[in-house]
């Protein structure tokens, strides 16, 4: 899946564009190969159903957006108890380009909108920086890793395939419209 991404002028503002796409295109690869039974299989005990996890990461994120970005459109919530697999991936990807605009402004020029990365309503606010993108990227991993575990174990593991495949960042970058991964140093 390409996007057009927004224009950043440095290299830590492109840097994390392209990661925090690549992190979203792991989402999406997770939700095309998971077992369709899966998506709303009641796990034991008090735990989220995956369909739950997902929708919960999309509206983490349009919270960090309207709190840190208002000046952006906000996407539109997603409901846990209804929402689909085809729905949950395009509220993911608009969630996705919504957060990589707010990441490309925060971490590019001077002079932006974005001043501060608010993460909730009752936590201090950060300057914007590189604990803002590390911030989101240990948020959605985490649950990607509940996600994994929990499909595993309601008896619908993930392809190996796909296992090993969320791994291969020059893969995943490619499927999002970037040559070849990160730059090296003396190419920057």
């Amino acid at each position: 899946m390409t996007s057009r991404q927004p224009k950043v002028r440095t290299q830590l503002g492109r840097t994390a564009v392209q990661i925090f796409a690549a992190n979203d295109r792991i989402n999406q690869v997770l939700i095309e190969h998971l077992d369709p039974a899966a998506w709303r299989a009641k796990p034991p005990g008090n735990v989220r159903t995956i369909a739950a996890i997902f929708t919960h990461m999309h509206n983490v994120r349009t919270k960090w957006v309207r709190l840190t970005a208002p000046h952006l459109k906000i996407p539109v919530q997603l409901n846990r108890a209804h929402c689909t697999p085809p729905q949950a991936r395009a509220g993911l990807a608009e969630s996705a380009a919504r957060c990589v605009e707010m990441l490309a402004e925060a971490l590019g020029d001077q002079g932006s909108c974005v001043q501060e990365f608010r993460r909730d309503g009752w936590a201090r606010p950060w300057p914007v920086g590189m604990e803002m993108l590390c911030y989101m990227l240990c948020h959605e991993a985490h649950h990607r890793g509940q996600v994994c575990m929990l499909a595993h174990q309601l008896g619908f593991p993930l392809p190996n395939n796909v296992g090993s495949g969320i791994w291969n960042w020059e893969k995943l970058w490619k499927e999002c419209g970037f040559l070849g991964g990160p730059l090296r140093s003396e190419e920057r």
